[in-house]
């Protein structure tokens, strides 16, 4: 039995904390108790993990708080739950405060020592920690942080960029990712989707497996990365790069298209924004020709890229009408954007390369994936797992509701990871 508080005046708040094993009835039988006592409820909140509840109440004892320490305490006991109260100032600076941002943090697997350099970093940077809740544990682990500026820093505001680059810094030392976003309505308003499409929404990339046909796969291969990298200019790398595919019959491009193969997770990310409403799309530096079949065959609302011009059923080794390059997928983005009445604010855009950092600007939200360190250093936060679902998560999505989703239309599985 705790000790008992001081006399507590008129409108004194007091705090009480129950934990032990969940079970039905805990909360009925802590507010029958508090209802005797005609307190006013002013928060409550309550976590259980693995079977283990903890719930905590602010409320407002207008007369007898000794009295109601002791019929809590009565009440808890007879369903084997502890319990301790203390009393609450009203200008105690550790009541609830409004999250600033969000800190998603993913691994596989994040270790103790990972976890503790973030918290670390977050505390340095003047950040609280107000919440932490598991947004995954398949096909990585998944922790979302709820963070406020400490007021005992003096601050009520982190310069902008710095609680990110710290946190990137932080996280990449320690072998996890880490995203940071705005907490509030922001966040959750996100209604449209773009993706890149090769190494980001298929495995690999098209043009070199038509160059393959054509015997210059490695030629390709060094102009791409070097591309990719941002070290060549993206339209005359594929203007070098489709000259190579110059007399290959055209049905290579249904060859490659029944090739592609999805990044893993990438049907349970359409498939779940899908469910929320969201507008997909793809804006690609590829061909038409080989991804609309995917396209068609996920449900996208809508496809940008580039056509190889085809002569007596053979390529020309040449592209034409309007070149989707850097500048161009950005306008891509913007056009989807404004034909379905979407703010750019509330648009995503998912990428890899230095092509993508236009679009990934233009977004409300750039998420470079598994990208080169030419579109990591731009976009708003990075992912290194080779895991497309990971995506929703970030989007403050967990892999419970996918799950129960899925399972809901009779399609739930976790394909084993190795």
């Amino acid at each position: 039995m705790s000790a008992s508080p001081p006399t507590a005046g008129p409108g004194t708040s007091v705090l009480i904390t129950v934990t032990g094993p969940d079970r039905p009835g805990v909360s009925s039988v802590l507010f029958a108790a508090l209802t005797r006592h005609g307190v006013d409820l002013l928060d409550v909140e309550q976590v259980v993990i693995r079977g283990r509840l903890t719930l905590g109440a602010l409320v407002t004892a207008h007369h007898d708080p000794e009295g109601l320490q002791e019929a809590v305490e009565q009440a808890m006991a007879s369903i084997s739950m502890q319990v301790d109260t203390s009393l609450e100032s009203d200008d105690d600076p550790s009541g609830r405060r409004h999250p600033s941002h969000v800190v998603v943090v993913t691994g596989r697997p994040i270790t103790a020592r990972a976890f503790g350099s973030v918290a670390q970093a977050l505390a340095d940077a003047g950040a609280n920690i107000d919440a932490i809740r598991r947004v995954a544990d398949y096909p990585v682990t998944g922790l979302e942080l709820m963070v406020s500026p400490d007021p005992a820093h003096g601050s009520e505001h982190y310069p902008p960029g710095t609680l990110r680059k710290r946190l990137v810094e932080v996280a990449r030392a320690a072998g996890v990712d880490v995203a940071v976003e705005r907490a509030g309505l922001a966040r959750r308003s996100k209604r449209l989707i773009v993706f890149d499409v090769d190494s980001t929404l298929v495995q690999g990339e098209v043009i070199e497996m038509l160059a393959a046909r054509a015997g210059a796969e490695d030629q390709v291969r060094a102009v791409t990365e070097a591309a990719m990298a941002g070290e060549l200019d993206f339209t005359e790398s594929l203007r070098r790069r489709v000259a190579v595919l110059a007399g290959l019959p055209e049905s290579v491009l249904t060859e490659v298209a029944d090739e592609l193969e999805l990044t893993p997770g990438a049907r349970t990310t359409i498939r779940t924004l899908k469910r929320l409403g969201y507008r997909c799309g793809v804006v690609s530096g590829g061909f038409t020709r080989v991804i609309v079949g995917l396209a068609e065959e996920l449900g996208f609302d809508f496809c940008a890229a580039n056509e190889l011009e085809i002569v007596d059923g053979r390529l020309t080794g040449r592209v034409v009408g309007e070149i989707v390059d850097r500048p161009g997928k950005a306008v891509a983005l913007r056009r989807f954007a404004e034909a379905h009445g979407i703010p750019l604010e509330q648009c995503v855009a998912v990428g890899d390369g230095a092509n993508d950092i236009d679009m990934l600007a233009t977004a409300g939200l750039g998420i470079a994936f598994n990208a080169k360190p030419a579109l990591r250093e731009v976009a708003d936060t990075a992912l290194s797992h080779p895991y497309l679902d990971v995506v929703l998560f970030i989007l403050g999505i967990t892999r419970d509701e996918v799950e129960r989703a899925d399972a809901a239309e009779g399609i739930h599985r976790r394909v084993p990871i190795g």
